[in-house]
């Protein structure tokens, strides 16, 4: 069945409403910061109930907690359901199709989890202590909304392999410390290092630096296995610290370059260019923050610099009417000497922004900057915009 015009300008508003949190849209900042401000509650109410003197001084009032967030929780899981067709990702898919890719992603799947204590509490199992473990993976939903945390999700799937060979590494040495103390030690303290499975727990405490002191070597070699082990721990927590720390960088990194390469790429002019030049034009690049209702270009005064869309929604307007445009798309006009490289035909006159965005700029400036410091690049762009 057809979506009505209404319902469909509501399901995108509602949508950008929901993952589009940032900016001067008081709607969108105060549904993100309570949601937020909800999340930190329910974990920190989790952890207050399991204090016995605080749980039966406060025990209504963290129910009374849980009921509200359980409500609101499922009401946020089946709203996200409903605007999943608006989503980037998913906008090529059918409403059904779009859905159920949606309901299958790591975010829709601890968003349920995190209102199954509802369902479960309905079925009568409300005192499962399981419950509690759901709760906590409320927690989880904080990443939906920090984009540093789900830079380093995607850094810790990406270098999976390498922090399993770190397992698997500290593994090996741990057994390898264990044997070597069991072999020193086990004569002078049988009851401590009289077998291998006895000696890995001190190996796992020294090689991971805890060092609780319960078990330690009292003679000469054994002092000298610890002397290295100690070392070795250094070394096993160095490791996949340094893994994670560049993936983590290399992963920012590769999504603001991924965003704007296909932004740049998708422009008719910029479309032949080759993977050196197209990261030429990407350093000339501006920044700009725009709020809901800013104009971005006037209509008397068109043609001033080309605008690439990376997060938000603008609409712009044409001889033939308006269009909105959202994430990677582009609009604006530049020109180089006597050519005119336009996004649209015609160009287009006036821009607004209809909900707070962020834009990457290129200024006719720059254009010419950019023109001047490689003339091959320039030859290359009057070439395909005349072509």
């Amino acid at each position: 069945m057809a979506v009505s015009i209404p319902q469909a300008v509501w399901r995108r508003r509602v949508h950008l409403w929901l993952d589009h949190g940032a900016g001067d849209d008081l709607v969108a900042l105060l549904l993100h910061r309570g949601l937020v401000l909800l999340i930190c509650a329910n974990v920190l109410a989790i952890v207050l109930e399991s204090v016995p003197s605080l749980e039966q001084r406060y025990g209504r009032g963290f129910q009374l907690l849980e009921v509200v967030s359980l409500a609101v929780f499922s009401a946020e899981y089946v709203v996200r359901l409903w605007t999943a067709p608006e989503h980037a990702r998913y906008r090529a898919l059918s409403p059904g199709r779009a859905r159920l890719a949606y309901a299958a992603s790591w975010p829709a799947i601890i968003d349920l989890f995190a209102t199954l204590p509802l369902l479960v509490g309905l079925l009568g199992f409300g005192e499962l202590k399981v419950l509690l473990l759901l709760r906590l993976l409320r927690f989880f939903k904080l990443g939906r909304y920090s984009p540093g945390m789900a830079s380093l999700g995607a850094a810790l799937v990406a270098e999976r392999k390498a922090l399993f060979a770190c397992f698997v590494i500290l593994m090996g040495v741990m057994l390898m410390a264990a044997s070597a103390m069991h072999l020193v030690e086990h004569e002078a303290q049988p009851d401590k290092f009289g077998t291998i499975p006895d000696a890995m727990w001190w190996a796992i405490i020294t090689l991971t630096t805890v060092g609780y002191g319960d078990v330690f070597p009292t003679t000469a070699p054994g002092k000298a296995v610890a002397a290295v082990t100690a070392v070795l721990g250094l070394v096993m927590l160095a490791l996949p610290v340094g893994i994670v720390a560049t993936a983590f960088a290399q992963e920012i990194h590769r999504r603001e370059f991924v965003v704007t390469w296909s932004m740049i790429a998708r422009v008719p002019l910029f479309g032949g260019l080759d993977a050196s030049e197209i990261a030429e034009v990407m350093q000339f690049l501006r920044a700009k923050t725009v709020r809901n209702g800013t104009v971005v270009m006037q209509p008397s005064e068109p043609g001033q610099a080309l605008y690439f869309i990376a997060s938000g929604e603008v609409e712009v307007g044409l001889s033939d009417g308006s269009k909105r445009l959202d994430e990677g798309h582009f609009f604006g006009e530049v020109r180089l000497d006597d050519l005119c490289v336009a996004s649209h035909s015609p160009c287009p006159h006036s821009a607004v922004a209809t909900a707070p965005s962020k834009l990457l700029v290129l200024d006719p400036i720059d254009f010419r900057a950019l023109a001047s410091r490689n003339p091959k690049l320039a030859a290359r762009i009057r070439a395909l915009a005349q072509a």
